[in-house]
This record gives C-alpha cells, sequence and structure tokens, in this order.
C-alpha cells in the first residue's frame, strides 16, 4: 500500500545526537582525543575567565568549532555556524545540543581570537599528543624541520611607505577611495621602508628566486620521523634567517639529556646553524648537502654513518603537514591578521593533522 506522506512535524524527538553518530564515525575517536585534551587543560582555561560576570561561551565549545572548520574545510565563520545550524554532526561534535542556538559569526570569531593565543594553542598540541606518548608512538631521538610560506591576509596596496610623525601623508590615500588603482612600476618596495598598513607583522618575502614576492609570515614545523607527527610549531616574520633560527628555537624547547639528529634540507646547510646543533643542542645535525656549496657544513664525518641515509630519505614527511593544511585545511591565506592569531591558527592546524595521523595509528587492530 502506498504510504500517505504527512507535512505535520513531531512536536518531540526521542532520537538524541548521540545516538544518530554511526559508532565507526571517523569523527568518534578525534572527538574522543579532543575532550582528553581540553580536560587535561581545564584549569588552564579557568585562568582566562574571570570569576564573576555573565558566562561565555564554554571554551570547549569554541576549540572543538575551530578544529571542525579546519577538519571539514568550512571557508568561513559565516558557513560554519549555517553549517551548524542543521547539521547534526556538527552540533555533536561541536557539543551543542539540537535545541541550542547557534552563535553569531562575528561573536564567535572574536570570542576565538581572544581565546586561542599561542601559548594556549601550544599546549593543546601537546595534549593532543598524550596518547601518542603513552603508546610509545613518538621518538625521542629523530626529527626533521621545515617550514613554509604562510600568505598574510593583506592586499599589495596595503605595503605603503612608512610616514613618520613629523611627515605629511595626506597623499597617501589621494584619488579613487580607499581602494584606488596603484602602478607599481619602478617604485622600489622594501621591508626596511614599507609596512604593510592592515597587517604590520607581514613582509615582503619570496621563497624562492623567480618566484614574485608577497606579503606573508613562515611557518616552522618540527615532526618525530617514526611516525611523522607535529611536536613543535613556530610562526616568525618572514625573513631569509627565519628558518633557521626557529629550527633551534623549537628544539631547545625540546632540549632533553640525551643526542638527538635533526634532518633538514639543504636550505639549513650553514655553518652557524650545524655549529649551533652540536654544541648548544647536543645535537647530529644531519643535513641535506648544498651541491652548489663548495663549503658545505657536513662533511663525511656525518654522511658515513648509515643513519644519515636514513633520516634523509625519511625528512621528507616534514612536507606532508603543510601539503595537507594547504590543501585540505586553511592555512594556504588564513582569513586572520596578526602574528599572535595566526601562531594559534597554525598550532591548531597541526594539532588537526596530529589527530587525523594518531585516529589510524591508535585504532585497535581487527581480529
Amino acid at each position: 500500500m502506498r504510504g500517505i506522506e504527512d507535512p505535520q512535524d513531531n512536536l518531540f524527538s526521542y532520537v538524541s545526537l548521540e545516538e544518530r553518530i554511526p559508532d565507526n564515525h571517523p569523527l568518534r575517536p578525534i572527538r574522543r582525543m579532543v575532550d582528553e585534551a581540553l580536560e587535561c587543560l581545564s584549569e588552564r582555561l579557568d585562568a582566562l575567565y574571570a570569576d564573576e560576570g555573565r558566562p561565555s561561551i564554554p571554551p570547549e565549545r569554541l576549540l572543538r568549532a575551530s578544529l571542525l572548520q579546519i577538519l571539514y574545510s568550512v571557508r568561513s565563520e559565516k558557513l560554519l555556524m549555517e553549517q551548524l545550524q542543521y547539521n547534526l554532526l556538527f552540533r555533536w561534535f561541536v557539543g551543542l545540543g539540537i535545541d541550542d542556538p547557534v552563535w553569531d559569526p562575528s561573536t564567535f570569531s572574536k570570542n576565538r581570537d581572544r581565546l586561542l593565543d599561542a601559548e594556549l594553542s601550544r599546549e593543546l598540541l601537546q595534549a593532543v599528543l598524550a596518547p601518542a606518548r603513552d603508546q610509545k608512538l613518538l621518538s625521542t631521538e629523530h626529527f626533521s624541520v621545515d617550514g613554509t610560506l604562510v600568505e598574510a591576509w593583506a592586499s599589495m596596496k596595503s605595503f605603503q611607505p612608512v610616514v613618520s610623525d613629523d611627515e605629511d601623508d595626506s597623499d597617501s590615500s589621494a584619488g579613487g577611495g580607499r581602494n584606488a588603482p596603484r602602478d607599481f612600476r619602478g617604485e622600489q618596495r622594501t621591508n626596511d621602508t614599507h609596512q604593510s598598513s592592515t597587517d604590520p607583522g607581514a613582509k615582503l618575502y619570496k621563497k624562492a628566486p623567480g618566484q614574485a614576492a608577497r606579503l606573508a609570515y613562515l611557518g616552522h614545523l618540527t615532526i618525530e620521523n617514526r611516525n611523522g607527527l607535529v611536536v613543535a610549531t613556530e610562526l616568525t616574520p618572514a625573513d631569509g634567517y627565519a628558518e633557521r633560527d626557529a629550527a633551534i628555537a623549537m628544539l631547545e624547547r625540546m632540549r632533553g639529556r640525551h643526542r638527538i639528529t635533526v634532518a633538514a634540507d639543504k636550505g639549513y646547510d650553514s655553518r652557524d646553524f650545524v655549529e649551533a646543533l652540536r654544541t648548544k643542542l647536543n645535537a647530529t645535525p644531519h643535513v641535506a648537502q648544498n651541491d652548489t656549496n663548495r663549503r658545505s657544513a657536513i662533511d663525511g664525518r656525518t654522511t658515513r654513518h648509515p643513519g644519515y641515509a636514513a633520516s634523509q630519505k625519511v625528512r621528507k614527511r616534514v612536507e606532508e603537514p603543510f601539503g595537507w593544511a594547504k590543501a585540505a585545511g586553511l592555512l594556504r591565506r588564513p582569513m586572520l591578521r596578526g602574528r599572535e592569531t595566526l601562531t594559534g591558527w597554525f598550532n591548531l592546524h597541526a594539532a588537526a593533522y596530529n589527530l587525523i595521523r594518531l585516529r589510524k595509528l591508535l585504532a585497535p587492530d581487527p581480529a
């Protein structure tokens, strides 16, 4: 018998969100790991809020929503709020009830940016790695480092001459309104004389000769070589020495008592960097030799050992989190400004990448 369509909605729903999500859904283990990490940060989150006043958006929901935005490549906060309005899977992951109101996009953005500073996001990354440490999935001896360009959310028109207090800047925006056409031909623009008016921390930089210079930051990662998990991050202004300085800073935070190896590409083949690894960090530099540099800092004392060849083979895994964050994530050109906010966003991408990797590494073996 043909069924009759009934347009009348049910007044009540007796199926919870928990029951609607399949037991084998890939977000279930990720949600469990995120909850465990946030539980470890509970006291840290308490310290960020006053004891009195109107209750804020729970910080756990803000962080879950931000991770969800990265995992599902939701390109804006407005679209994320639209998804939370009708997507039951998103509501379940964030922790919203089926009848809970969704936040205004600007309210969500302001609260998230205020919460997500560099230090807290770095602690979240380490909390996510706790199960991997418990299961002995992290190498404590062999690491790889690298950096990538993170394009700033600032146009080239905003890169204007720095005007001192006693100089007249009345002609800087003359004619055509706020988005007036500009002809940069013949104009010499450098980081010493110019600065972005919308993101002063962004620097004009190009990753390789022949490429166009862009306003950008540099993001740096350290991975452990056993499973390719990100163990340290850094985001710096873009300049020619940032990759080496950031690598030293990341490794100093991880320094232990035993000797380690550090693999890197040819860009790190610098005598100062290699010497700093050996003397300051008690590390063996497994840096790729620069073929164009006859005076390479890496000689036969290092390259003759089989561990050097193994490190050179494994170090290419450090490109995988960068590739995922830019292709599947939202790191190619984040719609955020300021180094502090971008650092938190960069660290969140590293945490999201680790969650995806850990979901497979911690999965029980099929019996």
